[in-house]
């Protein structure tokens, strides 16, 4: 089996790929942020004492290092990104239309190794 470090470094990315990538980042990214701000006005909605704002903070803290740690748009890392996502469900696989199958294929692998739970 080819190593994961192996097909990041030789993966090329045409132009229309990297247009496409770009959009299904960017689709991922604001579905994770979509997500965050309804937990957040929930939160917000449940608050009954004004210490509680805190958890609101906290949860945004928490929440902004997740994201930070995962959205990396550097090519050689994309395709474990996009692996991530899909397994997390932020990235559809309709998303990835038009990238080259075998990226697609790599993208799923990805996904399927974050999905057995092997981070």
């Amino acid at each position: 089996m080819e190593s994961i470090a192996q097909y990041k470094r030789d993966e090329t990315w045409a132009p229309n790929e990297k247009k496409l990538a770009r959009i299904a980042f960017d689709k991922a990214f604001e579905r994770q942020c979509t997500a965050i701000t309804q937990e957040t006005r929930r939160m917000l909605e449940a608050t009954t004492a004004p210490s509680e704002i805190f958890r609101v903070q906290e949860y945004l803290t928490e929440q902004r290092r997740i994201v930070d740690g995962l959205y990396d748009y550097r090519y050689s890392r994309l395709l474990g990104v996009f692996g991530r996502l899909l397994s997390d469900g932020w990235l559809r696989e309709g998303d990835l239309h038009g990238l080259q199958p075998e990226k697609i294929a790599k993208i799923k692998r990805e996904a399927s190794f974050f999905a057995e739970g092997n981070l």
